[in-house]
């Protein structure tokens, strides 16, 4: 969901990992009081909380969204145009293995956490037994633009993550060659990359995200990631005055972009954005700055893209076993909501450390891609 896995080049900033896990939560309590009969009970105890959950928890997306670009632009071009280091085919597969493995063994868990509920939680949440297309698609990532339902929450955000990481190479490499053939000096080159990705940004929040057509394309939403990235550039600024103006220069973009049509998803790219850039230029995002009574969610941040992978198999399971054998009352839903969340964590927990801090190889991704796929179809009909 993720701001997902991906580490700068500056080492970790503990104010990032923390802020994602609370946009991971977020997104867990959206997802906990939309699926299964057990928000349906509950919801009379807070009924305030599951309706601000149920319709503005999944803003929570946006921050990541930002994160994410920070981090790509950190990773990907630290001084404004593509690391020399780092072959952009390299890059992408680097940012494929990464995301998929753990994404892949969750997306497993979920088609047999489904096809054992199946036959008696009878609710719109649980997926439909997979085809084999259908798994393949997803495990290329491609299961939106191909049409495909989904097999699981949030799947869609990993492969609009992925298609962002893409496009982001994409643009910020052209200033590569406008630097050979143009010949442009190596400064003027590097704020030839923050150009066009404020130009694509700027596209984006005017154009292209007032299309609803468009949001299973990374174009839809590289507004936010793309403030993301020019946040991280803003803050290797060193002069105060351009500092100043560029921060000024994007929130009246933002503002333009509301103006044009008022979207909170992008009021809180937007405050996000500006409270980076803030946060780096105070030099808040370095780990000297963050406390030690607030290690839990630095340890929350960690886990946090397992745990955006991994709930709602859990989520599923939970609500099959408690609406089948407990009793049902308010405060019983409540408990296994609760419950739920607690076996999200254990089991981000084991998938953080099983999977996602494993190295990327091909046999690794290849054994999970076919596991998803030998899976899938052992639960069809």
């Amino acid at each position: 969901m993720a701001a997902l896995p991906q580490q700068s080049a500056a080492g970790r900033m503990p104010l990032l990992d923390a802020t994602k896990g609370v946009a991971c939560l977020l997104i867990v309590g959206h997802h906990l009081v939309r699926y299964g009969p057990l928000a349906d009970g509950a919801a009379p105890l807070a009924p305030w909380l599951f309706e601000w959950l149920s319709e503005d928890g999944r803003l929570a997306v946006q921050v990541f969204l930002v994160i994410a670009g920070f981090l790509a632009a950190a990773s990907l071009a630290p001084a404004g145009l593509l690391r020399s280091d780092r072959p952009a085919m390299r890059a992408l597969y680097q940012r494929y293995g990464r995301l998929v493995m753990p994404y892949l063994a969750a997306l497993t868990c979920t088609v047999l956490v489904a096809a054992a509920v199946r036959p008696w939680l009878h609710d719109e949440a649980v997926p439909g037994a997979p085809s084999l297309p259908q798994l393949i698609a997803h495990g290329l990532l491609l299961q939106d633009l191909l049409g495909y339902d989904a097999l699981s929450a949030g799947v869609w955000y990993v492969a609009i993550d992925f298609q962002l990481f893409a496009l982001a190479i994409v643009v910020v490499g052209l200033a590569g060659p406008m630097q050979r053939h143009g010949r442009l000096s190596p400064a003027t080159a590097r704020w030839v990359g923050a150009v066009l990705v404020g130009g694509l940004v700027v596209g984006s929040l005017l154009v292209f995200n007032r299309q609803a057509s468009l949001d299973i394309t990374a174009i839809y939403f590289f507004g936010a990631y793309g403030l993301g990235m020019l946040g991280f550039w803003l803050g290797r600024a060193t002069r105060g005055i351009a500092w100043s103006s560029a921060v000024a220069l994007l929130g009246t973009v933002g503002l333009v972009a509301l103006a044009v049509e008022w979207r909170s998803r992008i009021v809180v790219a937007l405050v996000t954005a500006l409270a980076i850039v803030l946060a780096d230029r105070r030099g808040w995002l370095a780990p000297k700055h963050w406390p030690t009574m607030a290690m839990p969610l630095l340890r929350l941040g960690r886990i946090s893209y397992s745990l955006f992978l991994i709930h709602f198999s859990v989520i599923l399971a939970v609500n099959a076993l408690v609406s089948q054998w407990a009793p049902r009352t308010p405060w019983g839903d409540a408990l296994g909501l609760a419950g739920a969340v607690l076996l999200s964590l254990g089991a981000a927990t084991v998938l953080h450390a099983q999977v996602e801090l494993r190295p990327t190889t091909w046999r690794a991704l290849l054994f999970l891609f076919g596991a998803l796929v030998v899976c899938g179809m052992l639960t069809a009909p």
